[in-house]
C-alpha cells in the first residue's frame, strides 16, 4: 500500500503519516468491515481508507497554502499493485486500459478503481474539478470505443 501511496505523493513524510492514520482507522473500525458479505476485499477496503486519508492530507496542506507535491515521475517503475491489476484485468478491458493516455488512465483509476469522488480525485491529482470531469468522460468514451 505504501508503494501505491508513493506513486500518488512524492513526499515521504505525508506517505508515512497517511499510512499511520490508515492503520489507526483500520484498528478502530476493523469490526465494521463487512467485505465478505458484500463481495468486497480487505485490500480494497484498506486502499479506500488510505486514499481518503491521502486526500485529507492534501486538503490540510492546501489549507496551509502549501501546494501538494506532484505524483511520482512517469518514468518510475510500475507499482506492484498496478502489475497485479494488469494481470487481473486482462483481455479486451486490459488492452483498452493500456491504450488510454496516462492522464486519462490516472483519472479513471482514481474514480473507478479507487472509488474516489470527482472532488477527491481533483485534490489527489492536483487538477481542477472540471478537468477531472472532462478526462473521466474522455476515458469512458475511449474505453467504449475500444470495447465495441
Amino acid at each position: 500500500m505504501a508503494v501505491r501511496l508513493r506513486r500518488r505523493c512524492a513526499d515521504e513524510q505525508i506517505v508515512a503519516e497517511v499510512m499511520q492514520e490508515t492503520y489507526l482507522a483500520v484498528w478502530r473500525a476493523a469490526g465494521a468491515f463487512a467485505g465478505a458479505s458484500v463481495g468486497g476485499t480487505a485490500l480494497g477496503w484498506l486502499w479506500t481508507i488510505a486514499a481518503r486519508r491521502l486526500v485529507d492530507a492534501f486538503r490540510r496542506r492546501a489549507h496551509h497554502a502549501e501546494p501538494p507535491l506532484a505524483a511520482a515521475p512517469a518514468g518510475a517503475a510500475p507499482a506492484a499493485e498496478e502489475e497485479a491489476l494488469a494481470a487481473t484485468v486482462g483481455g479486451d478491458v486490459g488492452d483498452a486500459l493500456r491504450q488510454l493516455a496516462p492522464e486519462l488512465r490516472q483519472v479513471l483509476q482514481a474514480m473507478v478503481l479507487d472509488g474516489l469522488s470527482v472532488r477527491e480525485t481533483s485534490v489527489l491529482l492536483g487538477l481542477p474539478e472540471g478537468t477531472v470531469k472532462t478526462r473521466a468522460r474522455r476515458a469512458r468514451i475511449a474505453m467504449r470505443r475500444a470495447l465495441t
